[in-house]
């Protein structure tokens, strides 16, 4: 069901239910930022609150309020919810805790929290456990603490898990017009994916900043994705935390690969966000977003007038994924024209001082630094703390230099304390980003860089398996046969058959391994290139009864991991890595959402380190990287008809060769019906 969260965001009216100071706190933060509507707060006992009259009840109230910060005890919180929903009101903030938070100590807490759902009905609630909403657009403040937001026209949106970081983040003072900032707790109803899309209706918002703990509720961040992208609207996640059920009885090397925050990350990108790690760095994404956008590419161009500064940039970016294209013809004829020939010309450029406190020749040079490729032309500026006149140059330059190409240009300052606010209110208004930090601004300007549009193909999800078993080799690999995986020619036999009678239609050299254990080759039960008289006696030294014989698979390139996990949180998480003996130790790996079109995993497979074998290194042979992507696509389609039973399902290793991709061992544990 969807619900309208207009009344309660953008409220005309608020009820303020409780007599504390933090119910008092809300009045307060009302006044301060501007509400003109009316505020009616609910006290049984008291005939005003801060100098407004007080009602003594919900149902005294001259009519159903919009939106109403709710801060009384848990067990009032349901009975005040209740009678809020069976008035119309247009939504509540639920600020008690003592809900499904504490459910580990207190057993009553996750009843009281489906107790609080049921009270409320069709009205949203935000929380509980949560601070609430700030509408700094309209002037609104469900909000019982102090805070930094203040009055804007336009700006971004910010969405988190934590009341603590909300306050945090609206305390930034690095120039970013926050619109909104709501805080989610307990999520009883609301997720953060519905929340944030009824931001999206709002014109107003430019871009949106998500906190998230985690992923609930996956087709509801689809929907969000795709709205999102519709209306133009840029998208940054700080995932924090990481998922103890896609790594719980995990028997594969794929858990350790394709860890909850393999499955986050995969997430993130399917939906098309940028994800970043770090606090400033969410403010600095957000910022570059609101002033410019998406960037167009990766390539950067930087000038600066230190040596020193520029040898940093070129190495901070070498953490990112972005470039700094060489000069062209044009451009290396212009800054010759304006440096002289006592410059040595390259990006990033140190241009020196000899034409520092020259406005326009700073100007003319920062804009020889743009071009139509380049997504963002930054020049390092350090402000001193005391007679910064000489330094007005550098900021009127970079805003002649916006205004002259029209190209996104930036100024930075290596160390965030060397920003004045003063400054980076002008370079705003000459509409050039003001980044506090060199790895901040490289760092957030690459992030945005990865915003695309969201995959509209449904994720796979997961079912929830019980008494999950690990099948045999032979099974597994049948089971995949059925679906177009390529496997290599075999035989079964025990200890009591004669093995090279068993084998005798199958081509040496052979392969022989010992059933029904986990991790065989630690535990000697693999024996290669042995010919048919070899068999009984490599059988004889192996701890098990039962063999699987099997023709060798010759002429491999490399060898691959491809794996796919149960995780409830964010899907089914595809693997591909470096196989073998080298899984562990390359730590070569990426991860995606099933399913995945063969445009995507090829562009993952290539990611991998050990592509360049598989492209053909040095000379050496190529593997068939479409016999690669078949099986990829046949484990995929085997866990599209097994999604309600499997736990996970691996090939490690994918033998490649010229001409296949044969799987010369599989693993897949799943619930038997």
């Amino acid at each position: 069901m969807t619900r309208d969260l207009s009344r309660l965001i953008r409220p005309k009216s608020i009820a303020v239910v409780g007599g504390g100071a933090w119910c008092a706190e809300v009045i307060r933060q009302c006044e301060k930022i501007g509400f003109s509507g009316d505020i009616w707060p609910v006290h049984p006992k008291a005939e005003s609150v801060l100098g407004r009259r007080a009602y003594p009840d919900i149902p005294a109230l001259p009519a159903p309020p919009d939106a109403t910060f709710i801060g009384i005890n848990r067990h009032a919180t349901i009975q005040a919810v209740s009678a809020l929903s069976k008035l119309g009101a247009g939504g509540a903030v639920c600020f008690a805790s003592g809900f499904s938070e504490a459910a580990s100590e207190d057993a009553t807490g996750a009843n009281l929290q489906d107790a609080l759902i049921t009270a409320a009905g069709d009205m949203p609630i935000l929380g509980p456990n949560c601070y609430g909403l700030i509408n700094a657009l309209d002037g609104t403040a469900l909000w019982p603490d102090q805070h930094g937001c203040r009055p804007v026209d336009k700006g971004v949106a910010i969405l988190t898990q934590s009341s603590n970081i909300a306050i945090n983040l609206t305390n930034q003072r690095r120039g970013l017009p926050i619109a909104y900032v709501a805080t989610c707790g307990n999520m009883a109803q609301l997720n953060q994916a519905e929340i944030a899309s009824a931001f999206l209706d709002d014109p107003r918002v430019t871009a949106i900043g998500l906190h998230i703990e985690g992923f609930t509720d996956l087709r509801a961040w689809e929907r969000f994705a795709h709205k999102a992208y519709v209306k133009g609207v840029p998208v940054v996640v700080l995932k924090v935390g990481a998922s103890s059920e896609a790594q719980a009885a995990t028997v594969s090397h794929t858990a350790s690969l394709a860890g909850s925050d393999a499955g986050a990350s995969a997430l993130i990108s399917r939906l098309g966000f940028a994800r970043v790690a770090e606090l400033p760095l969410l403010l600095e994404t957000l910022k570059l977003l609101h002033m410019v956008g998406v960037p167009e590419g990766r390539n950067i161009a930087s000038i600066s007038c230190s040596g020193g500064e520029a040898s940093l940039m070129a190495d901070t970016a070498l953490q990112t994924d972005l470039r700094f294209p060489p000069l062209t013809e044009p451009q290396t004829a212009e800054l010759r024209d304006v440096l002289g020939p006592m410059v040595a010309l390259a990006n990033p450029l140190d241009y020196h001082t000899y034409i520092w406190r020259d406005e326009a020749a700073m100007a003319r040079a920062w804009s020889a630094m743009t071009a139509p490729d380049i997504a963002m032309t930054f020049t390092v500026v350090d402000y001193p703390h005391e007679n910064r006149a000489d330094w007005d140059c550098a900021t009127a330059a970079a805003i002649g230099a916006r205004k002259r190409t029209g190209r996104p240009m930036a100024v930075v300052a290596s160390l965030p304390e060397l920003m004045p606010p003063d400054v980076t209110e002008d370079l705003i208004s000459g509409e050039v980003v003001p980044f506090y930090g060199l790895r901040e601004a490289l760092c957030a300007t690459d992030a945005a860089a990865s915003i695309s549009a969201p995959n509209v193909t449904p994720l796979a999800l997961p079912g929830t398996p019980q008494n999950a078993t690990v099948l045999s080799e032979v099974a597994a690999k049948q089971a995949l046969t059925q679906h177009g995986m390529d496997i290599p020619a075999s035989k079964t036999a025990s200890r009591y058959d004669k093995l090279a009678q068993c084998a005798a239609t199958l081509t040496a050299p052979l392969v022989l391994k010992g059933q029904g254990i986990a991790h065989k080759t630690e535990a000697g039960a693999v024996k290669l290139r042995l010919s048919l008289e070899q068999l009984d006696t490599a059988a004889a030294e192996m701890p098990t009864d039962t063999f699987l014989i099997e023709e060798m698979v010759e002429g491999g390139v490399a060898e691959l991991l491809l794996g796919i996990t149960r995780d409830p949180a964010h899907g089914f998480v595809l693997t591909l890595a470096a196989g073998g003996v080298l899984t562990e130790l390359m730590e070569d790996s990426v991860s995606l959402l099933v399913p995945a079109n063969r445009d995507r995993l090829y562009q993952s497979l290539m990611c991998l380190k050990v592509a360049k074998l598989l492209t053909g290194y040095r000379g050496g042979d190529a593997a068939n990287i479409d016999a690669i992507l078949d099986a990829a696509e046949a484990l995929q389609a085997y866990v599209l008809a097994n999604s309600s039973t499997l736990e996970e399902v691996e090939i490690n290793p994918l033998i490649c060769t010229p001409t296949r991709a044969v799987a010369a061992d599989a693993l897949i544990r799943k619930e038997m019906s």
